[in-house]
C-alpha cells in the first residue's frame, strides 16, 4: 500500500485543474507570532550560557563585566540566524523543486557534497582560507545534488520521493566515510576541523562576512523563486502551456539551493534536517502558497538554530552540545513519523 502527500505549493482547492490562486500575502498574526518568538530566541540565546546569565545588553557595552560573554554570544546568534535561515529556506526549495515532501540538504546528500568539497580542498589541495573553500563547497553542492538526481534516475524510472531519499541516504553515508578517511591522512586537520563537522557556530564574524554575500544571493534568488515554485507546483507540461520556461526555472531554484546550502555548510559544518522540520511546519499553520511559506521558512529557520544552540550549551554544563547534534535529537523522530504516516514515500 502507498501513500502520497500533497506536493508542497500545490493549491488544494482547484478541482478544475486550472491555475492555483494562492494567497501570497503572509498573515499579519503569522508575522506578529515569528517577531516575538524570534526576539525571544535571540535575548536567551545572548543571555544564557554554559558559563552563567549574562544581561544581552552587555553586548553593547565594552564596559560591562560580562561583555566578552555576551559580544561572544552575539556574534554566535548571528551566525545561527544566517544559517538557519538560508537552510530552512533550502529544504522548503528543494521540496518545491523536486515535488518530495521528504526533501533537504542533509538527506539528499547536498550538505555532505558541500562538507567534502571543502575537506578536498584542504587535504589535497591545501586551502588554507574559507574563502577558498567557499567555491569547492559550492561545486561539491551541486555536483552532488546532480548525481543523487541521476542515481534516483536509474533503471528507466523516475526520480520519485522514495527514491530520492533512498539515494540521498547512500550518497550521504558513502561522502561522510570518504570525509572521515580524508581527514585521518591528515591528523593536525582533523583535530583543526572535527567540531566543525558535528555542526557549530563558533566560526565568528569573519566566516559570517565571508558567506555573506553568497548567502544573501540564494536569499534573492530562492525569494524570488516564489511563482517558479507555484507554476512547477502544477506540472511540467502545464507550466509551459502557462509561457514558463521549466529547465530556466528549475536552474534558477537550484543555483538558490546550491548558494544556500554551500553557503551555510561552510560557515557552520554539516546541519541537518532544519531544511526538513521548518518547513512542515510552517505549512501546516498557513497552507502550501509559496508566497506565504518561503518568507516564513526563513524567519522559523533562524529560531529553531539559534534555539536548539542555546539548549545545547545548557543542558550538560560545562560542556556545549553542538548545533548538529541537537537538530538531528529534533529530526530524526520527526523524519520517522513522517515517514509512518505516509509522508512518503512511493518508491
Amino acid at each position: 500500500m502507498t501513500h502520497d502527500l500533497a506536493l508542497p505549493g500545490a493549491s488544494a482547492g482547484h478541482p478544475s485543474g486550472g491555475a492555483p490562486r494562492p494567497t501570497r500575502v503572509v498573515p499579519v498574526k503569522a508575522i506578529a507570532v515569528l517577531a516575538a518568538v524570534a526576539f525571544a530566541a535571540f535575548v536567551l540565546s545572548i543571555s544564557v550560557g554554559s558559563v552563567g546569565i549574562v544581561a544581552p545588553w552587555a553586548a553593547f557595552d565594552p564596559e560591562h563585566p560580562s561583555y566578552a560573554v555576551a559580544a561572544a554570544r552575539f556574534e554566535r546568534t548571528l551566525t545561527g540566524c544566517a544559517v538557519g535561515a538560508a537552510l530552512a529556506l533550502s529544504g522548503a526549495l528543494l521540496q518545491g523543486l523536486t515535488r518530495n515532501p521528504l526533501a533537504d540538504p542533509g538527506l539528499l546528500g547536498i550538505t555532505w557534497g558541500a562538507t567534502i568539497g571543502m575537506v578536498l580542498a584542504s587535504v589535497v589541495w591545501s586551502v588554507g582560507t574559507l574563502s577558498g573553500y567557499l567555491w569547492f563547497s559550492f561545486l561539491g553542492a551541486a555536483v552532488t545534488g546532480l548525481g543523487v538526481h541521476l542515481l534516483a534516475s536509474l533503471g528507466g524510472g523516475a526520480a520519485t520521493p522514495g527514491r530520492l531519499v533512498i539515494a540521498g541516504a547512500a550518497v550521504s553515508a558513502a561522502l561522510s566515510s570518504w570525509t572521515t578517511a580524508l581527514l585521518l591522512t591528515d591528523h593536525e586537520r582533523f583535530n583543526t576541523i572535527r567540531f566543525w563537522m558535528v555542526g557549530g557556530l563558533g566560526a565568528g564574524y569573519d566566516a559570517l562576512l565571508t558567506v555573506g554575500p553568497t548567502l544573501l544571493a540564494g536569499l534573492v534568488l530562492g525569494l524570488a523563486g516564489i511563482r517558479l515554485l507555484d507554476m512547477l507546483a502544477l506540472g511540467d507540461d502545464l507550466a509551459r502551456g502557462l509561457g514558463r520556461n521549466v529547465v530556466r526555472d528549475r536552474l534558477v531554484v537550484g543555483l538558490a539551493v546550491v548558494l544556500l546550502a554551500g553557503s551555510a555548510t561552510a560557515a557552520a559544518g554539516p546541519i541537518s534536517f532544519v531544511g526538513l522540520i521548518v518547513p512542515h511546519a510552517v505549512r501546516a499553520t498557513v497552507g502550501s502558497s509559496h508566497g506565504r511559506l518561503l518568507p516564513l521558512t526563513v524567519g522559523w529557520g533562524a529560531v529553531l538554530v539559534i534555539a536548539a544552540d542555546t539548549v545545547g550549551r545548557i543542558i550538560a554544563p560545562p560542556t556545549e552540545v553542538q548545533v548538529g547534534i541537537m537538530t538531528a535529537l529534533v529530526g530524526v523522530p520527526v523524519f520517522f513519523v513522517m515517514i509512518r504516516r505516509g509522508a512518503g514515500v512511493r518508491s
